[in-house]
C-alpha cells in the first residue's frame, strides 16, 4: 500500500484528508468542552442535538451541494469548501448561546457535505486501477480508525499548553493546511458533461444508487454495519462504567480496541478481495456485526468486552473499507459525484437511525435488550442485502445502463 504514496498527487490529497479528519476530531472534543461549559449538567442534550443536526445536514445536503458544485473546477470546489470549514471554526471561540453552537454546526456540516463526497469521487479518477484503488481506500479506513486514536490525545496535550478556544484554532490551522495541500496537488479535471438542473442532477444520483441491485445492497449491509459500531460508540461507557463498575480510561481502551479491530481488517482487505469477491467479504462483515451483536447480552466481563469489541471493529470494517470501490465500479465518469453524494447521504441515514436506537433503547430499557434490538435490526440489513443484491455482477449494473439510456 505504501507505494501509492509515489504518486505525488494521492500523497498531497492523502496527507490532506488525514490532516482534516484530525481537526475534525480535535474540533469534536473541543465542542463537547464548550458545551459543558455553556450547558453545565445539559451538555449531553445539546451533544445528541448538534449529532441530529449534523446528520440531518448530511441526508438533506450533500446530493444537492455536491450537483451545485460539479460545474465548477474541483481543485477551487475542495479547496474553497475546506477554508469554508475553517471560517466556520473560526467563530466557535465568539460562541455564547446555545443556538449559536446549533448554527455552527449546520454551517460547518453543509461545507463538508460537499467536501467529502467531492473528495472521495476524486480518488478514483487519480488512481485508476482497481488494486489501487482499493489499497487507498484501506489506507483511508485506517486514516478514519486512527483518528478516533490520536485527536482526544491530541486535544489533552493541546490542553495542557493552551486554552480551550486553542483548539478551535488548531482546528482552523489543520483546515487550513489541508487546504493548500488539495491546492498544491494537480487534481484531475472534473468530468461534468450534463445539463440537468441542481435539483435533477441530485435526484439522478439518489435514482441511479437506489436503481442499483449492487448499491441497494451495499446500504443494507452498511445499515448492519451501523447498527454494531452505534452499540458501540453510544454504549461503551454505560456498559463499562455503570455495568462493570470500571473506571474512565477502561472505556477509552475499549474503543481503541474497536478501532484496532477495524484497522486490522483494513489493513486484510486489499488481500482479502484478491482471493474472494466482494459481495463474499462484506457479507462476512455483516455475519460478525450481527452474530456479535446477538451474543452480545452474554458480555459478563471486561476481557470479553475487549474480544467483542475488536470483532464488531472487524466486521464494521469488512462493510465500509470496500464500499467505494462499488461506487466507483457502478458509476460513469460523468455520474460519479452525484453518486458518491448519494452514498454519503443514505448511508448517514443509517447511522442516524442506529444512534438513535442505540440511545433511546439503552436508556429506556437496558443494554441486553438494546444488543437484541440492534441484533434484529442488522439481521434485518443482512437479508435484504441478501436479496437485493445478485451474485452476479452483471446486473448489478443493469439500472444505471438503463437510467443512462434514458437520459
Amino acid at each position: 500500500m505504501l507505494s501509492l504514496f509515489s504518486n505525488p498527487t494521492f500523497r498531497a490529497v492523502y496527507i490532506a484528508q488525514v490532516i482534516s479528519l484530525i481537526g475534525a476530531g480535535v474540533a469534536t472534543v473541543a465542542l463537547g468542552l464548550m458545551a459543558y461549559e455553556i450547558a453545565g449538567p445539559g451538555a449531553g442534550a445539546v451533544l445528541g442535538i448538534a449529532l441530529a443536526l449534523k446528520m440531518l445536514t448530511t441526508v438533506g445536503l450533500s446530493s444537492f451541494i455536491t450537483a451545485a458544485l460539479e460545474s465548477f473546477p474541483r481543485r477551487r470546489v475542495l479547496v474553497g469548501l475546506e477554508l469554508t470549514r475553517g471560517a466556520v471554526m473560526l467563530a466557535f471561540p465568539f460562541v455564547t448561546e446555545i443556538w449559536q453552537i446549533y448554527l455552527l454546526i449546520v454551517l460547518l456540516h453543509s461545507a463538508s457535505a460537499g467536501l467529502v463526497p467531492s473528495l472521495r469521487a476524486t480518488i478514483p479518477d487519480i488512481l485508476p486501477d482497481e488494486r489501487d484503488y482499493t489499497r487507498a481506500l484501506a489506507l483511508t479506513q485506517l486514516s478514519y480508525d486512527m483518528e478516533t486514536v490520536t485527536s482526544p490525545l491530541l486535544a489533552l496535550l493541546l490542553l495542557s499548553l493552551v486554552p480551550l478556544n486553542g483548539l478551535f484554532l488548531a482546528t482552523v490551522c489543520g483546515f487550513v493546511a489541508s487546504a493548500a495541500l488539495l491546492a498544491s496537488a494537480a487534481l484531475p479535471a472534473q468530468r461534468f458533461t450534463s445539463e440537468l438542473g441542481v435539483s435533477a442532477r441530485a435526484a439522478r444520483g439518489i435514482r441511479l444508487y437506489l436503481g442499483t441491485p449492487m448499491l441497494k445492497g451495499l446500504l443494507a449491509l452498511t445499515f448492519s454495519a451501523a447498527c454494531a459500531s452505534a452499540m458501540v460508540l453510544v454504549n461503551t461507557v454505560v456498559l463499562v462504567q455503570s455495568s462493570l463498575g470500571l473506571e474512565q480510561q477502561f472505556t477509552v481502551l475499549a474503543l481503541t480496541v474497536f478501532g484496532c479491530g477495524s484497522m486490522t481488517a483494513a489493513l486484510l482487505i486489499p488481500a482479502l478481495l484478491e482471493r474472494f469477491p466482494v459481495r463474499a467479504t462484506m457479507v462476512a462483515g455483516s455475519c460478525i456485526c450481527l452474530g456479535g451483536l446477538m451474543v452480545g447480552p452474554l458480555i459478563v466481563s471486561y476481557p470479553v468486552l475487549i474480544v467483542f469489541w475488536f470483532g464488531l471493529g472487524a466486521g464494521y470494517s469488512l462493510i465500509l473499507t470496500p464500499a467505494g470501490r462499488l461506487v466507483a465500479r457502478t458509476a460513469g465518469g460523468a455520474d460519479r459525484s452525484v453518486l458518491f453524494a448519494a452514498h454519503f447521504a443514505l448511508t448517514h441515514a443509517c447511522w442516524f437511525v442506529a444512534y438513535l436506537t442505540a440511545g433511546l433503547a439503552g436508556a429506556a430499557a437496558g443494554m441486553t435488550a438494546t444488543f437484541l434490538v440492534l441484533a434484529a435490526m442488522a439481521t434485518g440489513g443482512f437479508f435484504v442485502a441478501a436479496r437485493l443484491w445478485p451474485q452476479d455482477r452483471a446486473t448489478a449494473t443493469a439500472a444505471v445502463s438503463a437510467d443512462r439510456g434514458e437520459a
